[in-house]
């Protein structure tokens, strides 16, 4: 009956493994992930920010891609690492609803980013003298906030189908967080309808973004053959680095999302690869082959340690 449905007030998160060995060695590496996540992408933000880069699109993308990756990834790895050290691993179920709803939020966002990124790419390759017309800042700061909007409504959606499901027990949810399909299979009621509407939701924006990306780089390779070599090569090496980023973030996203509401074991490794190795990746993945972005950080970074060497020294002589 739904008198006594709601009588689940915690759920336990069985999280990624039963050993305990297993579990120490997944706290190290993961707050190595975590530290390495936190100063790539606040290195990528500071740099862009500080320098002219953020004039340009394509920085001012990346920017927001890296805020995102922060805000997305610290939704579920602080809490997936105190959880590999404790004995009982609980959420309470206004936190299981916040979670749920936060990463949906960032990780919707961050799928409207790099869509809007390939659009950029798109724009610049193949209509290069209209570029700096069509992405003006107005349009930029409009694709923005579309993202976050864009994002919102995903998110909102995916916590109305969960948020009024009774739960009368069991409450162990297999995976290291709360996500829609765990939580349908521990809703006391028929939840093959809901289920259908999860995949329209979650799977459909996946698939959608995907398809919208891979048709920009189909029209970015076409204009491509008209181009000179070095030119071709010039904006290939642009292009890679956001096909390297899209890949392992949407290859788990549609493999979890676009089937029916049933979980898979392998699910929680699957959804490692966006919630933590795409974003300790992304800023790698960005600043390896970009000579501009590797010329910034040295110029942002020496520039800052010259000034506090150089306001030490004057400190120090001023003490004397």
């Amino acid at each position: 009956t739904m008198e006594n449905s709601n009588n689940v007030t915690v759920f336990i998160l069985l999280g990624l493994s039963q050993s305990k060995n297993i579990e120490i060695f997944c706290f190290a590496l993961f707050l190595l992930c975590y530290i390495a996540i936190l100063m790539g992408n606040l290195l990528i933000m500071i740099s862009i920010t500080c320098s002219h880069l953020i004039d340009q699109p394509m920085y001012f993308f990346l920017n927001y891609l890296s805020l995102s990756d922060l805000c997305y990834t610290s939704t579920v790895t602080p809490k997936l690492m105190t959880d590999l050290l404790a004995e009982r691993k609980t959420i309470s179920c206004n936190n299981c609803m916040t979670q749920l709803f936060t990463s949906h939020f960032f990780g919707g966002i961050e799928i409207f980013i790099l869509t809007g990124m390939a659009y950029d790419r798109y724009v610049a390759i193949c209509k290069p003298l209209h570029y700096t017309v069509i992405m003006s800042r107005q349009r930029c700061n409009t694709i923005i906030i579309a993202c976050c909007f864009g994002g919102f409504v995903h998110s909102a959606s995916q916590l109305f189908l969960t948020i009024f499901l009774p739960f009368c027990g069991p409450n162990e949810i297999d995976h290291y967080f709360c996500d829609v399909y765990p939580l349908l299979k521990l809703a006391c009621t028929n939840t093959h309808t809901i289920g259908l509407l999860v995949i329209a939701n979650s799977g459909l924006i996946a698939l959608v973004t995907f398809v919208v990306l891979m048709l920009s780089y189909f029209f970015i390779l076409y204009r491509l053959r008209a181009y000179s070599a070095e030119s071709r090569s010039k904006a290939l090496s642009t292009c890679s680095s956001h096909i390297t980023v899209v890949v392992p973030y949407f290859a788990p996203a549609l493999f979890i999302y676009i089937r029916p509401t049933i979980t898979f074991p392998e699910d929680k490794v699957f959804a490692l690869f966006y919630t933590i190795f795409a974003p300790m990746f992304n800023p790698l993945i960005y600043t390896r082959r970009n000579m501009e972005m590797k010329n910034v950080m040295r110029e942002a970074w020496c520039h800052q340690i010259l000034l506090e060497v150089l306001s030490d020294l004057i400190f120090k002589i001023l003490l004397i």
